[in-house]
């Protein structure tokens, strides 16, 4: 599946703030992605992203 910048993905594994919704920020080999619920900024790998999402909202 192709993945754009400001894409709402929902995670399996939720946030410690208590949301498992992100925003997409880059994509290429590494995803940087926004939390919803308190803004903090993360980057996992490619892999881990896509064995991790559970469906995309937006």
């Amino acid at each position: 599946m192709d993945y754009v910048i400001g894409n709402i993905v929902t995670l399996k594994k939720g946030h410690p703030c208590g949301t498992n919704e992100w925003e997409v920020i880059r994509t290429g080999a590494d995803f940087k992605l926004k939390c919803r619920g308190c803004g903090r900024i993360v980057m996992i790998p490619r892999k881990a992203f896509e064995k991790s999402v559970k469906k995309v909202i937006s």
